[in-house]
């Protein structure tokens, strides 16, 4: 059952700290092992991709090309959806699309006082790698959520790779491929996977950065190649936090809490609550509706291992709590959401009101679904087209502003003990 709390009980803090806790930190055995892996593709790439993928994954393939996923495959998998489900596929890429149009950001330059034009250039990465999970569940949003920023970004060539255990490929994983404009598509997973896209094999050309979530051998493996590459996150479990005055319906707040509570048993739900009739009123809700639930196995381990209910005295308190928690999901389901909102410091995305449901997050309201979890929203943000393009500096100095400039870089190179760096500057003052 899951756990009730009270921020006026004694041992609230003790509680909700334990409550909160989760090794991060790598597990040696899982490191191990994929330390080894990566060291495998790193020396003998194809060959060891194709070793890995038949012993993980059960997929027999006389080459790595072979693993490749052609164009056409994709797009008769767009073609063979129900009419109903393509076009829902084809909403959600428009409304994720015009979301991150509006995050671009271009190349900019301004003049100063001393006549030096100063600004930045903003480049897309050439080649982005983007990881798709494929084993409990089928994940074609994580397609669209990685791939469309990226296009948006301007990147010139995608890689998406995505295992299939056992050969068995998901049609809506490879029709998202189709429709969000994927480049190449490997069905390879894993750590190998990461290690093929960080270094490089014959067959898979090495990419810049790799986004996309993953089982802890993939969270380890982008751990261990980061540095050769860029990458988004290590992201942990799911989670929901959920900020209610009582006035939302029971049964929403408790599906709200099983549309994370699903993923695995590590998720996280939690409810904080100005009302205990209400808290109340959404525990017996969680005994009503489970029983219905498909998944309700994994819903109840997690809830009865992760979750909570938790009473607080007033929404200021409730606030408070959210910054300490730094949850990856935030439901504000208040009547006054927008007055709640200054207050909130750490969240990956925040839902505003009662029926902003995080599952329409998940899927197509348009802001992403990549975020930062296990407190991270701390110093994270949500993925975004800026993660897949960087900027170089542009400076561009006048004659008078070498001049000026130069004394002041001069003066401060030989404080710092370099002479050179002083001299490089000085002699431009002298024109």
């Amino acid at each position: 059952m899951v756990q009730r709390l009270n921020t006026r009980d004694v041992d609230f803090d003790a509680r909700l700290e334990k409550l909160l806790a989760f090794e991060s930190a790598q597990d040696p055995k899982v490191d191990a092992v994929v330390a080894d892996i990566l060291a495998g593709v790193k020396a003998r790439g194809d060959a060891a991709v194709l070793e890995y993928t038949r012993r993980f994954d059960r997929v027999r393939a006389g080459s790595v090309s072979a693993l490749e996923i052609p164009q056409a495959e994709l797009q008769a998998a767009l073609r063979g959806l129900s009419a109903a489900r393509r076009e829902a596929l084809t909403v959600a890429v428009t409304r994720i699309r015009e979301f991150h149009e509006k995050q671009s950001v271009k190349t900019s330059t301004y003049i100063d006082a001393l006549g030096n034009e100063l600004g930045q250039q903003v480049t897309p990465l050439d080649r982005a790698g983007i990881y798709v999970p494929g084993g409990k569940a089928a994940y074609p949003s994580t397609v669209l959520m990685n791939a469309l920023p990226a296009k948006v970004a301007g990147v010139g060539e995608i890689i998406m790779v995505v295992p299939t255990p056992g050969g068995e490929k998901n049609d809506l994983v490879l029709a998202a491929a189709g429709l969000s404009g994927m480049d190449r598509v490997f069905a390879i997973g894993g750590a190998q996977a990461v290690g093929a896209l960080a270094y490089g094999t014959a067959t898979i050309p090495q990419v810049d950065k790799i986004t996309g979530p993953g089982n802890a051998y993939v969270a380890a493996a982008k751990r261990r190649v980061f540095g050769v590459v860029g990458i988004d996150m290590v992201a942990g479990p799911s989670e929901i936090l959920v900020v209610c005055d009582g006035k939302t319906d029971a049964d929403w707040i408790a599906m709200d809490m099983f549309s994370q509570a699903e993923h695995d048993e590590m998720a996280q739900a939690i409810l904080l609550c100005t009302d205990a009739a209400f808290v109340d009123a959404v525990a017996a809700s969680i005994e009503k509706q489970i029983k219905d639930m498909p998944r309700r196995d994994i819903i109840r381990a997690s809830l009865d291992g992760r979750g909570a209910l938790i009473q607080v005295r007033d929404l200021d308190e409730a606030c408070a709590l959210v910054n300490r928690i730094a949850p990856e999901h935030l439901e504000l389901s208040v009547e006054h959401p927008q007055a709640l909102l200054p207050t909130i410091r750490h969240a990956g995305a925040i839902f505003m009101g009662q029926f902003s449901s995080e599952a329409l997050g998940d899927y197509c309201a348009g802001p992403n679904h990549v975020l930062p979890t296990s407190r991270t929203a701390r110093f994270s943000s949500p993925l975004g087209v800026y993660d897949f393009q960087k900027r170089s500096s542009i400076i561009n100095i006048s004659l008078r502003g070498a001049q000026v400039l130069g004394g002041i870089a001069a003066e401060l190179a030989s404080g710092e003990g370099l002479p050179a760096h002083a001299r490089s500057a000085q002699l431009r003052t002298r024109q």
